[in-house]
Parts: C-alpha cells; structure tokens; sequence
C-alpha cells in the first residue's frame, strides 16, 4: 500500500518519537461518536440578551470585558481569576467605568470557576487564560451547557482538539477560538475581493506571526512572560500559527470547499533567547537556567486538498518589524500585507508592480467590507488591536442575538490550532510530512464559504 493508506488502515499518521509525542488516534475521518451531530452551521435560539462570564481576566481578559460592556444586548453576570489584583480591577472596570450591576466575583483558587459554571444565569463564558488551561476550562464550560469562546490557540495537541470537536457535538454547543485578526480591516478587504473573485483562482499562501516577545521574559511572576516563557524551552515547531494563518484560510474556503490536507516543518536552531536570557539578567538569575529549544524561526508547508500551497512562518524572538505577511497569490494577481500592497493584471494593467499607499484608496471604496462599513469606525473608536478585537465580539454577540451562524466554529479552532503539535512532530522528524485530521468527518467537502457579508 502507498504510506499513506497504510496509516489510515493502522489509524494513524505520524508517531514524534524524537519529541517523545505519541500520535496514536488521527484518522483522516474519525467516526463521530453516538449520539453527537455535526455543528458545521450551528445556529441556536435567538439571544435578546445574552449573558456573559468571563475565565481569565488579565492582559488579554481585561480588554473583553471592557469591550463587551459598550455592546448592547450583553449583561456581565460573573468574572473569575484567581490573581485577585486582575479580578478586583475587572469588576471595578464594569461598575465604575462602564456603569453595570456588580458582576458576581469567583476567585478562590484555580478551579473557582467550575463553582461559576453551576450557575444557570450564563450563556457564553469567555476564556483568557495560559494556553494549557484553554481545553479543559472550553469542555467544563460547554458540558455545563454553555457556549465557550477562547483565546487563541484554542488547543495545544492533537489530543485536545479531537476533544473540543467532540464536546461541542455531543453538546451542541458553539466553541470559538477568537482569531481577532480575521476581523481586521486588511484581512476583511482581501476576503471580500477574494470571494468577488478579484483574485481569480487561488494558488498559494503565506501567513506568519513574526513579533519580537522577548521582553516577556521580563514578567516573572505575573503576566503572559511568567507562563509563556517556559513554552519556548519545552517545544520546537510552530508555536503560535493561527493569528497568519486564520485570515488565509478563509480565503481559501478551509473546512468549507477546501482543507488542510498535510504539512512538513523544519525549524533554525535556538539561539536568541538564550543571548537574551544572558544579556538582559544577571548571573544566578532562573531566566539564564532555562535551555531554550524552540527554534529561533519555523517555517512550516501546507498542502490543501484542492492542491493549494501555504507557508506558515513563526518567529517570536528575532530582532526584526513586526508582520503576518498576509499574501495571497491568484490566477489574475496578489494581495500582500505589511505593507499593503496589490498586484492586478488585466483591463489593460500589468501585475510587474506594486500598487500601494494612496493608489490602493480607490480598492478599498470599492470592496471595504460590509462589516467594515457598518461598524469599522465604532471598532476604531473602541479600540483593541486597532479595533478588530472590537469587531470581532461585537459579531459574535450579532450573531447570538439573531440566530445565524458564527463566522468561526470548532473545526476551524481544531484545524488552525493542530498546526502546532503537527509541526512539533515534524521538526522533530526532519521535516516528515504530516496528514492533517479531518475534524468534519468529511463535511468540508459540502459544506458552503464563509457568508459574513450578506448577513452583516
């Protein structure tokens, strides 16, 4: 048999035995369990009010917190962290600065929020917390009959994305991993022109989350540095994937008409961390102890079924401007981001150079968004990575009180996020190629393109 139907007839597609991962369940099209069903398309009942609490509530939770209090139709029902500092300054943000009842306050310890969950009087809970806290407190929160919506990535090994996948179907309930970077300004214009076919048909991708973090490592005992750090010196692959690689597959219609099918990754060696660790604090200091060994850069391949081609790019430690490269190449031209920046041939236009900075005003008039249009200046104003957090839970709350569909659902969180512990094996495998699971049982070969537009 061909290597590939041999690992589907043994039920696997790659053992990291260097990394010392076992991947031992990853069929191409895991049977659904009994009595679960697909929620490819999930619409639930109309919310007029839909009721919040909120897992997390430091960097990242504080913003959500304070953004969801300007939308209407959102009542702030609980807050739990167990930093009593994050948590005092989040209820006094609703009441004083937003002018809301008094949020009920959970914070006795780190499992304070399975007592929140208990409560009859939530619909959605929000989770900003470290990244191994993001599978157990989504299934707790859907099992308790909730709709679970966290940060980025939603899950760390192949393992935990099967379980969010399963949980949300066998509850059927939504789990969105909030990719705030597919609600940009930029990455909305590109998905309208690509879905108008401006583009023509689509070849390849590139996505990145190229950012210098290296001051993180300066938050020892509280913040996204005293847990994030450690990360660097457990793995080597890709460890960040999803705020480059969200935008493109929504261009390119993944899990809806198009899916990930296997992937290969090499990573540079480690070093930068390490000269920073030395450098930046003094001998005896734990931070010089650590042995880094993520590589400084991974760049990982895509193959798409459709035949389609992504590189995936993630660095968090090189001295260089940040940047998500955001390109995408078509039959008739390209998009690429960081600058913005368009390549169109026909109509008597040639695609050997750039337009860019004002000469790019005209496309924008001409394919901004719909979503964009109602609410980019209010998203603006209420701020959040340049308003595209703003966006993106405003959207989510539209979406619950009129009973359409989310415009990210489980298998996206799935398929985004498995990109990590694929690449880890990979790395660790010279470059093997890995198949991707098919989190939609096969779904994606019916299912529809995104619709934000029409609905918006």
């Amino acid at each position: 048999m061909e290597r590939r139907e041999f690992l589907m007839a043994a039920g696997v597609t790659g053992i990291g035995l260097a990394s010392g991962t076992l991947f031992a369940d990853t069929q191409v099209a895991k049977p659904r369990p009994k009595g679960s069903k697909s929620v490819a398309g999930l619409v639930v009942p109309k919310m007029d009010k839909v009721r919040v609490a909120f897992i997390g509530v430091g960097a990242r939770g504080s913003g959500h917190v304070s953004q969801l209090c300007l939308i209407d139709g959102v009542e702030v029902v609980a807050i739990c962290d167990n930093h009593l500092p994050s948590l005092e300054r989040a209820v006094k943000n609703v009441v004083e600065r937003h002018k809301r009842p008094t949020p009920l306050a959970f914070g006795k310890g780190p499992d304070d929020y399975k007592r929140m969950l208990e409560r009859t009087d939530i619909d959605c809970v929000f989770i900003a917390t470290p990244w191994h806290e993001h599978v157990r407190m989504a299934v707790d929160t859907m099992n308790s009959g909730k709709h679970a919506f966290v940060e980025v990535p939603a899950a760390t090994s192949l393992e935990e994305c099967w379980l969010l996948v399963e949980t949300a179907e066998r509850n059927q309930k939504n789990c969105m991993m909030m990719e705030n970077v597919n609600y940009g300004r930029e990455e909305l214009l590109v998905l309208n022109m690509v879905q108008k076919g401006v583009f023509g048909e689509l070849i390849h991708g590139e996505a990145a989350y190229i950012h210098d973090l290296r001051s993180q490592m300066h938050e020892i005992e509280h913040g996204t540095g005293s847990w994030r750090t450690y990360e660097y010196a457990k793995h080597n692959g890709n460890l960040y994937p999803t705020h480059g690689l969200g935008p493109v597959a929504h261009y390119m219609d993944i899990n809806r008409g198009d899916a990930f099918d296997y992937m290969t990754s090499i990573s540079s060696p480690s070093l930068m961390r390490n000269l920073y660790a030395k450098k930046a604090f003094p001998e005896g200091h734990e931070r010089r102890s650590i042995k880094f060994v993520c590589g400084d850069i991974n760049t990982s391949i895509i193959k798409t079924k459709r035949g389609r081609t992504i590189m995936v790019q993630w660095d968090e430690q090189l001295p260089r401007p940040y940047t998500r490269h955001n390109f995408i190449q078509g039959t008739k031209g390209a998009w690429g981001g960081f600058p913005d920046r368009l390549a169109i041939e026909g109509d008597g236009r040639s695609a050997e150079s750039w337009i860019q900075g004002d000469d790019l005003k005209p496309w924008y008039e001409k394919y901004e968004h719909p979503l964009y249009k109602r609410m980019g200046e209010e998203s603006k104003r209420n701020g959040g990575h340049g308003g595209m957090d703003f966006l993106m839970l405003w959207r989510i709350i539209y979406c619950l009180r009129n009973g359409i569909p989310l415009d990210q659902d489980v298998y996206d969180a799935a398929a985004w996020s498995v990109v990590t512990p694929l690449s880890e094996v990979s790395v660790a495998n010279r470059g093997r190629s890995m198949d991707f699971p098919d989190f939609t049982r096969g779904e994606w070969k019916t299912r529809k393109p995104l619709d934000n537009a029409s609905n918006a």
